[in-house]
């Protein structure tokens, strides 16, 4: 069995050609671009292909197809990938080793989404920097005025109708003496604020025309308490909701099971494992929050887990988080509405 064994960099890529009957193999090293894989792919002769699951493999995976290779991205986060205690580890280890263990058929294969979803994808974590920009840029504008003492509007209504007290204070930084330097720097960053904003409201109702078009997203808005910018994520994250076989494997790929460690008869389990998409775990967290005051089945979850101790009420949210995910799952697996009589509403006791 001829394989190829890619270790995906940024600029440069480490290939192991391995043959399996003779444990022969070699290394070349290539430039990570589609034109040079695509000729290095049809000058040699594979039977599989084998990559590390990261930012490259998507259109890597994509051209193994064009080619009609069979190709294999892995999980980097199996044990067998846990790099401790060893002496050496280069592009060459990883190439060879990614080889080897395919050769052994010890990787387990990750899902790749089409073309078009890891596109909407890249879209919804571009809002979520616009987002990320914007608060940023508002605190730092905030901070100004901090420094010198100067009260302005607070909440939200800085941003409206205090809006006209700020401009008062701004002045372009070429005119600005060395007494005000802080007059054209509060210019340039309302500058970005509007130009961020401005951003902002076109990706907004792009995805909102995207949202309104996919069944899948407004069948998951159905839950109570779930709005576009958690259903789109949802949608996003489960791809093809028949490739997990049961709600705890869509817990575990959203990284909301508790860590285990067994060992004879110690059984500990710790914090959520955190694997997979942190920005799918902070929405479906303020979403079960949210969901408190408009999903009465949610609130009952909620008291049910807490048991009236303030110390729980912070876990209750993310385990409702992890309910309301396998909820979502459920629907978008059978292609069903959201029907509140299918799930449980009496209080514990």
């Amino acid at each position: 069995m001829n394989i190829i064994a890619i270790d995906l960099g940024k600029f440069n890529s480490m290939v192991c050609f391995f043959d399996s009957e003779t444990n022969e193999y070699r290394f070349q090293l290539i430039r990570t671009e589609r034109g040079y894989l695509k000729t290095l792919l049809t000058q040699h002769s594979s039977d599989l292909v084998v990559m590390e699951a990261c930012t490259a493999s998507g259109w890597v995976s994509d051209l193994c197809d064009e080619l009609e290779l069979e190709r294999l991205v892995c999980s980097t986060h199996e044990e067998a990938w846990r790099w401790r205690s060893v002496k050496r580890k280069t592009d060459k280890d990883d190439a060879l080793k990614l080889a080897r263990l395919a050769a052994m058929d010890q990787l387990k294969a990750t899902h790749v989404p089409s073309p078009a979803m890891r596109e909407y994808r890249g879209l919804i974590k571009y809002r979520k920097k616009l987002v990320g920009t914007d608060n940023r840029l508002k605190n730092s504008i905030r901070a100004i005025f901090n420094r010198r003492g100067i009260a302005i509007s607070r909440g939200e209504r800085t941003w409206h109708t205090g809006r006209v007290e700020l401009d008062e204070y701004r002045k372009p930084l070429a005119e600005c003496s060395m007494s005000d330097l802080w007059r054209g720097q509060l210019d340039q960053q309302l500058t970005q604020l509007d130009q961020t904003q401005e951003l902002l409201k076109i990706v907004e109702k792009k995805l909102d025309g995207i949202a309104k078009a996919d069944r899948r997203v407004q069948r998951v808005m159905q839950i109570p308490g779930v709005g576009r910018v958690t259903a789109e994520a949802i949608v996003t994250s489960i791809d093809d909701a028949r490739r997990f076989q049961s709600g705890r494997q869509v817990s575990a790929y959203a990284g909301l099971v508790p860590r285990q460690y067994q060992s004879g008869e110690t059984d500990r389990r710790g914090r959520i494992t955190k694997r997979g998409s942190r920005l799918l775990r902070t929405l479906l967290v303020e979403c079960a929050w949210c969901s408190l005051k408009y999903n009465p089945w949610a609130r009952l979850t909620y008291e049910r887990i807490h048991g009236g101790r303030r110390v729980r009420r912070k876990k209750a949210a993310v385990a409702l988080a992890r309910r309301i995910l396998v909820v979502a799952w459920a629907m978008l697996r059978d292609g069903s509405d959201y029907d509140p009589k299918k799930l449980s509403l009496e209080p514990a006791a």
